[in-house]
């Protein structure tokens, strides 16, 4: 067999093309399956390199959207994501409690959809890293977005840096899990030698693109947040 996914990773976007190696193993599994009931018996057709594919593309995407909540120059309702507002003694993200918009290029306005609640979602925006001041009028929040200062950008180039190795970290605990599952179907006889060897290439592969991935959506915002 060979490993396949040897397209090289330009972007941020991994290229989909997969060789597909499935695997007749005892249920469970911890891996995410596909379900195959042959004659009766508990059977679960696994396919590791495409769930290995399916679990990286979520943290890629979960990844991406941490990245759209670092504040730039300019107004994104997703610079808000990440706050999250002590709501009747529960944290609940502020996306859950207000509508946010941006009306123009600098402002960002927060409506409550319970206008009891402006208080404390004030107080959420204060406390956290935006470095953003809230204006309360009652029934919304205007948000002014000031231009980044040098100093400013330093703190978010180190938040960028961080979401990027938390992103990397979580693409190579899936590549752990793939890589435990695949010595585990050659203990039990199920795969040999050889086709162990290529699962192992072809997850180690699909790491590679991934953290190069990050790596890339890691530096185009790091040039955003240096040339707003």
């Amino acid at each position: 067999m060979q490993a396949s996914c040897t397209s090289k990773v330009a972007t941020a976007t991994v290229p989909a093309q997969r060789r597909i190696i499935s695997l007749l193993i005892p249920s469970p599994a911890n891996l995410t399956s596909h379900v195959l009931h042959a004659t009766g018996s508990d059977a679960v057709e696994v396919d590791i390199e495409e769930d290995t594919m399916e679990r990286m593309e979520k943290t890629m995407e979960a990844t991406r959207r941490s990245f759209g909540t670092v504040r730039t120059g300019r107004a994104n309702p997703a610079a808000l994501d990440r706050v999250m507002v002590d709501y009747y003694g529960a944290p609940t993200p502020l996306r859950q409690l207000a509508g946010i918009s941006a009306p123009e290029a600098s402002l960002l306005v927060v409506q409550p959809y319970d206008t009891s609640a402006i208080a404390v979602i004030e107080k959420a925006i204060m406390q956290s890293d935006l470095g953003l001041t809230p204006n309360n009028n009652g029934r919304l929040i205007r948000l002014q977005i000031p231009a980044l200062t040098s100093d400013r950008r330093k703190e978010m180039t180190k938040i960028v840096a961080k979401l990027a190795e938390e992103g990397k970290v979580a693409i190579r605990n899936v590549r752990r899990d793939s890589m435990k599952a695949i010595e585990k179907r050659e203990k039990e006889s199920a795969i040999g030698e050889d086709e162990r060897k290529d699962l192992e290439d072809a997850v180690q592969e699909l790491t590679n693109e991934y953290v190069a991935s990050i790596d890339a959506l890691a530096k185009s915002k790091n040039e955003e947040l240096t040339t707003v």
